[in-house]
């Protein structure tokens, strides 16, 4: 079962989770004893918190590739750039581009509320390799509905800002390892995407955002999906 078709499962179940799943894991290393479904509402709270932010994040990709998140709050906002495409998500569209040769975009109606896009909407960039918030907010639910799970959890710093790191070892999900900022950002992934492996890492938080990011690539062509009005 790839990380896709596993967050779909578990993000349904998820709230029901966070509120009732109760059992402890032992941290292997340092002895500690948490609450799965601590772990899963602190970080899982992060990450959801972050919707909340305006801000932009570069990350490096395994290859020396890059990608990028930029979101804003006022419009509400989020656009994610990566090798060969780029989506963006507003109040009026959900667009998806590839950028591989001459651009061309696909326009259809926005999630509701525009501020919550699913899993789904970002699927085709996981096909690049980019793991994305929600998908990882997926995983940690997975990981924490399995009795099983070895979690292990450590701080660190990235691009500056401290983080909470946790290496998940789980029969529901592949093993990985993510790492979210105290502000709720994500801070690193390193794991499989759609059966391949990845890993990200934060290069730099910036609390505000290009409004550029947000445009089409120069020259795509469009195909608008939505109903006409």
């Amino acid at each position: 079962m790839s990380a896709a078709s596993t967050v779909l499962r578990v993000l349904a179940a998820s709230l029901v989770a966070s509120l009732t799943v109760t059992g402890c894991q032992a941290l292997e290393e340092t002895g500690r004893v948490i609450g799965r479904g601590d772990l899963v509402n602190d970080l899982a709270a992060r990450l959801d918190g972050a919707h909340e932010l305006t801000y932009s994040a570069d990350y490096q990709l395994s290859g020396d590739r890059s990608v990028s998140i930029a979101q804003s709050r006022d419009p509400v906002r989020t656009a994610y750039t990566y090798p060969g495409g780029k989506i963006s998500v507003t109040a009026e569209a959900a667009t998806t581009c590839r950028t591989t040769g001459r651009p061309v975009c696909t326009l259809t109606l926005p999630p509701t509320p525009a501020n919550r896009p699913s899993v789904a909407v970002f699927s085709e960039a996981e096909k690049q390799g980019m793991i994305t918030p929600p998908a990882v907010m997926g995983l940690l639910t997975a990981a924490a509905l399995d009795p099983d799970a070895v979690i292990e959890e450590t701080d660190t710093s990235l691009a500056g800002h401290p983080a909470t790191c946790v290496d998940v070892r789980s029969a529901e999900v592949t093993p990985f390892t993510a790492c979210v900022t105290v502000e709720g950002v994500l801070g690193s992934f390193t794991g499989q995407v759609d059966g391949e492996p990845t890993e990200l890492a934060l290069r730099a938080i910036r609390q505000s955002v290009d409004e550029a990011a947000f445009d089409l690539p120069p020259g795509a062509g469009v195909d608008d999906r939505r109903p006409a009005r």
